[in-house]
This record gives C-alpha cells, sequence and structure tokens, in this order.
C-alpha cells in the first residue's frame, strides 16, 4: 500500500493518541480527536460526491478547523487548494474557476463568503463548514447562510461515523494539494505538489529539526504559503504539537514573543523579516524563551547583521537556513553555526533524497568556488507541473543536461548562485523580474498587469526598492498621459480590490512619460537609478 500523507495522522494517532496535535486560541485537538474528526469530514466529503483527484478549496486561516478540513480532503481521496481568506473575491475566484473547485470546506465565519463567488464558479456547488471555532479569534457573526449552494453544518459533519475511511486506492504521485503562486501574464499559477513530493520534504525536515513529540512546533506561514506545509505535516510526522499564532500577534513583537515564552514555543520557522521585527522591536530579554532550541527562517534573504542580534539574544538555539522555491519544497539547507553568521549566510548543500547543481551562461556546470550559474534541482521533491499550463511547466521542468542516457526532468529555479571554498550554495539573486516581499514571491508582470486594467492607466511599470526588512518594496511608476488626475490613494484602492496585500505596491510615483530605450521598451534600468 502507498504511504500518503494522511498515514502521518493515522500512524501518530495510533501511537500517541492523546497527546496534542493543534493547540489554537487555547484550546487544542489531540491526535485520536483530529484523527476522528478528519475522518467525519471525509465522509461529507464522500457523501457530496468528491472522488479521487478532486480538488477541495479550503477557506479559513490556519487553525485547528482548517487542519481537520486538510487531513480530511486527504483522506477522501482528493486534493487540498488553500484559499487565502484576505484575498480579494475576484482573486478567490479566478483560482476557484482555474481549479474546477466543486467543494469549499469553510469555517463558519467565512462560509457565507463563498456565496459571492457562486456565480463566477460554475462548478462550485458546495460549502462544508468545519468546526464552530478552534483558534480563529477574529470573531464575528457567521452572518447569512450562502444562497443557491449546498450547506453541509458542522453538525452534519459530526453525525458522520469517525472511524477509519476506506477510500479508493491511491499512489504516491496522487496531488495533495496545489498552491497558488503570482504569475508573470496575471493570472495566478497552480503549483501541483504530490504525495511522494511532499513527504520527501517532510521527512527530510523532521529530521533536521530534530522534531520530537515533545516539541511546540509554530509558523506564522498562512496554509496558502508553502512554508505551512512544515508545521501541520512535519509536526504530525512526529506526534509534536502544532501551536498557532494568535490573530494578528506577528504583527506586533512584543505580544508576539510574550506569547512565544508563554506557550513554549520549542521550533520556529518563518521568514526572516518576522524575525526582524521580533529581534529589533519584541523586547527579547523581557521574556522566557529558553524552551526555543530551533530557528528556521526560509523565503527571503536574512539581513546579516540582524540575523547576528536574533543569535546573540538567543544564543542557546539552532539556527537553520532552508531555501527552496515552492516548486521544489525545501532543496538546500545550511545550518549558522555558533560561533557567528557568515556574511552572506550561504543557502547550504542539497537535502537529502535531493541533488542540485548550478549551470553557467554557457550551458557547463559549474565547479569552482566563485563561478556564477543558475540553480537547477532534481529529485522526487520535483513539482509535478503547474495546474493546467503545459507551457509554463515547460520552460522549468526541463530534461536534466548532463543526463543523456534517459530523460531525467530538472527543475530550473531561475536564481543565481555561487559557491564557497566549503561547497555551500550562496544565493545571488533572481534571474527574470520576480521579487521577494514580505517573504512572498512576486512577479512584477503580475502586479503591472493589474494596474493595466485600470482604465486610466496607460503605462506603469513595477520596480523593487531593496528593504532590509521587506526583501524588497514595490514601486510602481505611472505615466500622467491620459490619467485623469488619478490619485495615488485610486492607484492603492484599484490594486487592493484585485491582489493580496504583500502584493499592493508601497510606492505610487507618476511621470510625464515613462522612458524608453533605442529599441522603443521601457527604460527599467533608468527608471531604478531615478528611485
Amino acid at each position: 500500500m502507498a504511504y500518503l500523507l494522511q498515514h502521518l495522522l493515522t500512524e501518530s494517532a495510533l501511537r500517541r493518541p492523546d497527546r496534542p496535535a493543534v493547540a489554537a486560541g487555547g484550546r487544542s485537538l489531540t491526535y485520536s480527536e483530529l484523527d476522528r474528526l478528519s475522518n467525519q469530514v471525509a465522509r461529507a466529503l464522500l457523501v457530496q460526491g468528491v472522488a479521487p483527484g478532486d480538488r477541495v478549496g479550503v477557506l479559513a486561516p490556519k487553525s485547528a478547523a482548517s487542519v481537520v478540513g486538510i487531513f480530511g480532503t486527504l483522506k477522501a481521496g482528493a486534493c487540498y487548494v488553500p484559499l487565502d481568506p484576505s484575498a480579494p473575491p475576484g482573486r478567490l475566484s479566478a483560482i476557484m474557476r482555474d481549479s474546477g473547485i466543486a467543494v469549499v470546506l469553510a469555517d463558519l465565519r467565512r462560509a457565507p463568503a463563498v456565496s459571492a463567488m457562486a456565480g463566477s464558479v460554475p462548478r462550485l456547488r458546495t460549502v462544508i463548514v468545519v468546526g464552530p471555532h478552534w483558534g480563529d479569534e477574529g470573531g464575528g457573526a457567521a452572518g447569512a447562510q450562502p444562497a443557491g449552494l449546498a450547506v453541509v453544518s458542522w453538525e452534519a459533519v459530526l453525525a458522520e461515523p469517525g472511524g477509519p475511511v476506506a477510500g479508493e486506492p491511491a499512489i504516491e504521485t496522487d496531488l495533495a494539494y496545489i498552491l497558488y503562486t503570482s504569475g508573470s501574464t496575471g493570472t495566478p499559477k497552480g503549483v501541483m505538489i504530490s504525495h511522494r513530493s511532499s513527504l520527501t520534504f517532510v521527512e527530510w525536515a523532521a529530521a533536521c529539526a530534530g522534531l520530537s513529540e515533545q516539541d511546540r512546533v509554530c509558523s506564522p506561514a498562512p496554509l496558502h504559503f508553502d512554508l505551512s506545509v512544515f508545521d501541520i505535516f512535519a509536526s504530525c510526522r512526529a506526534a509534536a504539537c502544532m501551536v498557532v499564532v494568535p490573530r494578528g500577534a506577528s504583527t506586533f513583537p512584543v505580544r508576539l514573543a510574550e506569547w512565544m515564552g508563554k506557550e513554549r514555543i520549542s521550533v520556529w520557522y518563518s521568514v526572516p523579516s518576522v524575525l526582524t521585527m521580533l529581534v529589533t522591536y519584541g523586547n527579547l530579554a523581557g521574556f522566557d524563551l529558553s524552551g526555543l532550541r530551533a530557528v528556521i527562517f526560509a523565503g527571503e534573504v536574512f539581513p546579516v547583521k540582524h540575523l547576528r542580534r536574533l543569535m546573540a539574544a538567543l544564543p542557546h538555539a539552532r539556527y537553520l537556513n532552508w531555501y527552496g522555491p515552492t516548486e521544489t519544497n525545501a532543496c538546500t539547507a545550511f545550518e549558522v553555526p555558533g560561533a557567528g553568521a557568515p556574511d552572506p549566510v550561504p543557502i547550504g548543500k542539497a537535502c537529502a533524497d535531493t541533488d542540485v547543481f548550478a549551470v553557467a551562461n554557457d550551458g557547463r556546470r559549474v565547479s569552482r568556488p566563485g563561478e556564477i550559474g543558475e540553480l537547477y534541482v532534481r529529485g522526487p521533491s520535483l513539482m509535478q507541473g503547474y495546474w493546467a499550463q503545459p507551457d509554463k511547466t515547460q520552460e522549468v521542468l526541463v530534461p536534466n543536461p548532463f543526463q543523456t542516457a534517459y530523460r531525467e526532468t530538472v527543475y530550473r529555479t531561475g536564481d543565481l548562485v555561487t559557491q564557497d571554498k566549503d561547497g555551500n550554495y550562496i544565493y545571488l539573486g533572481r534571474q527574470d523580474g520576480m521579487v521577494k516581499t514580505r517573504g512572498y514571491r512576486v512577479e512584477l508582470g503580475e502586479v503591472e498587469a493589474a494596474l493595466y486594467e485600470h482604465p486610466a492607466i496607460h503605462e506603469a511599470v513595477v520596480l523593487p526598492v531593496p528593504d532590509e526588512l521587506l526583501g524588497s518594496r514595490l514601486r510602481a511608476v505611472i505615466s500622467r498621459d491620459a490619467t485623469g488626475g488619478l490619485t495615488r490613494e485610486e492607484v492603492l484602492d484599484h490594486c487592493r480590490e484585485r491582489l493580496p496585500g504583500y502584493m499592493v505596491p508601497d510606492v505610487v510615483e507618476f511621470c510625464d512619460a515613462l522612458p524608453r530605450t533605442s529599441t522603443g521598451k521601457v527604460d527599467r534600468a533608468r527608471l531604478a537609478r531615478a528611485q
């Protein structure tokens, strides 16, 4: 029988049934409770006609309820698609249409919001409510019941049997989840991750972090961000407890530091910008963080001066730098030595059961320290491709240029790297127009595409501005030609209606006309120099 992500839960529930699995909002679920409730959700999905391979939307913040929904989806043989609760309805509808979602799992507070999307998502037919509360501290009334959709209440879910689900046979290459990332054409790309791919990462990550059932693991990453895979599934692998950050705590460093101490968080995983805010404004000396034994960061470059400050404030912890696009899970890792962080901090060497190599512009394999090349990744952790975008898939999943005896697929990251004398890779930057901001990858073309949807905007360019805390700020430059007196706030309101918050430009500027190169293209380099 194939080994799948949901088996991590069934095994931990058998081995440690009374251990806490998820803690949120002052409440917790044991492994036996999580196993039983996810079985009931799986049966509710099967009753609604969900079949193996179907995509099920999960519209809820990270909480006990959403974790129940995720495991229930997997036990039903389906693939979960996390939907960002803070994203504009238009973006959510586009993702649901693209992935062919017919059933959405939503918490009580957000279930009514699905009704507004029903008309724009032809296949959508059912909303299943998961959990009455469980860690979503936002409160608020449930609102009106969605119109035109079948609604399965939480009470109806609880009426289903809680025993093991005998689903259809599944294999490790079946899809486990689809994570939507920024797309250069204005259309989000759905990264398809199989059970095998995710488990390759999960097994390595649990071992690398040394997880045990005594750990209390936390990542503030939302469900649609790939960092969440660690605290959901690696915690489950070790029968550890996943602890959910209270709503809004991540934006208040002192509150976050106090909460981490009270919850005895032992393993932390986040983007560096959260840790930078924590060490800068969190008054770490005022709280007991002695239980924090591992700090893992990924998603963007950690400014060395802030990392060194953090290591000085919390010298007892291990510090791990994990690197890898969503398409590969984590593929390299580097443990920062206790003697001090090097500058720059390497992204390290390949993870277990993964291989990485760099290719120079002339097609040679980079073999000497100091040479620059694009990083390629090979191994079972790779995505299966972008959902319904075969052309985009073929651009990045390519034949291994150094394997001619048989066809092997490798992933082109688009990241430029070099190696130090110890063989550790060092990240240098992107080859294309994709940047990192607040830990998210953003293709500037998608932000530009949103700007161009405004009838008064004829020309616009979005440029990255380096920022120690955020990685990059987004600067939009718009020509005044035919803007009709458009204001900065009108531009921002327009973007907020179409883009997630992290993709809304931080700076909006107007100019008489965008500069051009001799070939007639917009002179981005000149605009960058003028910032």
